[in-house]
């Protein structure tokens, strides 16, 4: 098995991060490292920090060269970071230096690093963004399509009340929404730009240090923190959970969508394949799975990397070496997530009798809750409960249908309306209708 199922060729298709992949990559690694150098000689420029027909060479070599991956393994294993080897690579392409010279000046490793870092996070974002949107579009459509279908709503997994089949979706897709409508504000407050040198005072900058680093976060079109975060790892960390919550929203799709496949309930198709090796007569719930794993995967390691950003002094190296082993794992797993995600809901459609058939069995137990408040206005409520109790424990003894209990020992009840599941819905369909609104607002955003 490969060290990660996102690149791996043989488990990349049920794990596939699509377009985010590329981002996680050494080759794309560098490139964001080369492009926040590249910005940052070129606000030094303009400020008159170094010359600026230097920086205009570095910021021109910065799109011409490409550095070789490969060539930073062994100083990397020397320095801990990369950026030492890949400012050496880069000057030593240049072939110039009284320009190359000027490269990294004043900055720090984590400064590139960072910066890099955010943006293929601002990427990152956008694509998971795009089919988390997609998503709930679609689980939009079967909320309204299905506002009014009756299922029986489980707690426990076990049947509790009528509910409805497009209640059920926009309870999948409301989450969906609510991430949605944090993006703005978290890309506002968390994709910034760093320069803080060695220690984060910034003094090898020089005075113009503040200047520099909002022309640099201008240039990249990333915010100015206005300080050093080297140990504040809080942008990272809420990007990271947002993206968390991307697979959690993803694998409770998925774990219900499990649980209404399995044998003897059936109440939803999911329209895809998985097929058994030995068995032909089976559709196994491969993307719902694979969202749950998605889930448990990033939710693990989330745990890991909230404990590496308890950073020692000015610079923790073990912490920061965490953040990289987790970082990139919990971005794909959540763009996986996303697109596995938007996929599945694409292709869900209820099976109708099956659900109506989980409505009827049981002895009209499901509607017990419903008798019990119908009693109420008849008794005091702790008698009515009591009385339905009792009814049930008949009806399971006898397998006599509760309705005709109730109709026995109750005959001013009207039965056919609190024992009609499209009548004991509650506000379900209602909510469904409400969530469908709200995705169709969404417009081409």
């Amino acid at each position: 098995m490969a060290g990660s199922v996102f690149d791996s060729q043989v488990y990349g298709g049920l794990f596939s991060g699509g377009e985010a992949g590329r981002l996680f990559s050494d080759s794309a690694e560098v490139r964001a490292m080369l492009l926040a150098e590249g910005a940052l000689a070129k606000a030094q420029g303009a400020a008159g920090v170094i010359p600026q027909d230097s920086a205009a060479a570095i910021t021109r070599a910065v799109v011409e060269i490409a550095v070789d991956p490969g060539v930073l393994k062994q100083p990397t294993g020397r320095n801990g970071v990369p950026v030492p080897g890949l400012v050496a690579a880069f000057r030593a392409e240049m072939k110039a230096p009284e320009h190359a010279q000027y490269v990294h000046w004043g900055a720090t490793s984590q400064d590139i690093m960072d910066s890099g870092l955010m943006l293929r996070l601002r990427q990152a974002l956008a694509l998971v963004e795009a089919d988390v949107l997609a998503a709930a579009k679609a689980l939009g459509s079967l909320a309204r399509t299905h506002a009014e279908l009756p299922m029986a709503a489980r707690t426990y997994g076990q049947h509790a009340t009528p509910a409805s089949f497009g209640a059920v979706a926009a309870g999948w897709g409301v989450p969906l929404l609510n991430l949605l409508e944090e993006l703005p504000a978290l890309r506002q407050s968390c994709l910034m730009v760093s320069l803080s040198g060695a220690a984060g005072t910034a003094s090898a900058l020089g005075p113009k240090a503040a200047e520099v680093r909002a022309a640099m976060a201008k240039g990249l079109a990333l915010q100015d923190p206005g300080r050093s975060w080297h140990t504040d790892r809080t942008p990272v960390l809420r990007i990271a959970d947002w993206l968390t919550r991307v697979a959690l929203a993803f694998g409770k799709i998925g774990e219900d969508c499990i649980a209404l496949v399995q044998s003897g309930i059936g109440e939803l198709s999911l329209g895809g394949g998985g097929a058994s090796s030995t068995m032909p007569q089976k559709q196994n719930p491969v993307a719902p799975s694979a969202l749950v794993a998605l889930a448990r995967q990033g939710s693990g390691l989330h745990s890991v990397l909230q404990g590496a950003a308890v950073q020692r002094h000015q610079r923790d190296g073990a912490a920061w070496f965490t953040e990289w082993m987790c970082l990139p794992q919990i971005v794909l797993g959540a763009a996986s997530a996303a697109k596995t995600g938007k996929d599945l809901c694409a292709g869900l459609s209820p099976e109708p009798e099956a659900m109506a058939a989980a409505l009827s069995g049981g002895l009209d137990m499901i509607h017990a809750e419903t008798l019990s408040f119908a009693l109420a206005g008849q008794m005091p409520r702790p008698d009515a409960q009591a009385a339905v109790k009792a009814l049930c424990q008949e009806a399971q003894a006898a397998q006599t249908p509760l309705r005709e209990l109730v109709a026995r020992d109750y005959p001013d009840l009207d039965t056919v309306a609190l024992f009609d599941p499209a009548r004991q819905m509650g506000c379900a369909p209602w909510e469904a209708m409400q969530f469908a609104k709200k995705t169709e607002d969404l417009g081409g955003k």
